[in-house]
């Protein structure tokens, strides 16, 4: 499976694969929050902090990650296509981007959240451990964070 850098001209398949997984992340349950985070996923896209995995033409994996706050934004897995490593290939492939010597950061769903367990049990066999408890657009999240690495 290849991990690449996301280009304008996926962005019509990408957007089907978030439209498709929008009801699993809030902020993203209007036409118009889909539409915002288009653009956000265009301006990723320049400054080439958008991954994802194909198969032939279709987006079937994203992730979106931020160098300057050494976070990981976004991560999906179109559900036909889960349990196949995409998710741990872009996260992986991401942490490459980011600064080691930094903590990397990501909200995810608290532990109680039944939507949490696949991507905390990721976040955790990746080294994140337990951050801050908050809500993030009315939604209780938690902060999970991989502490810097000693060069």
């Amino acid at each position: 499976m290849e991990v690449q850098f996301g280009t304008p001209g996926m962005i019509e398949s990408w957007m089907e694969l978030v439209a498709l997984v929008s009801w699993n992340f809030p902020g993203l349950e209007t036409r118009e929050a889909l539409e915002e985070h288009r653009e956000t996923v265009l301006n990723f896209i320049s400054r080439r902090q958008a991954l994802c995995v194909r198969r032939g033409d279709q987006v079937v994996g994203v992730l979106l990650f931020s160098r300057k706050r050494n976070m990981i934004c976004c991560l999906a897995v179109h559900p036909n296509f889960r349990r196949q490593g995409i998710a741990a290939a872009l996260l992986q492939t991401a942490l490459g981007c980011l600064d080691s010597s930094r903590p990397v950061i990501v909200t995810t769903f608290r532990s109680e959240d039944e939507k949490g367990a696949a991507p905390r049990a990721l976040y955790r066999r990746f080294g994140f451990q337990e951050g801050r408890l908050f809500e993030e657009l009315d939604y209780p999240v938690q902060e999970l964070v991989m502490p810097p690495r000693e060069e």
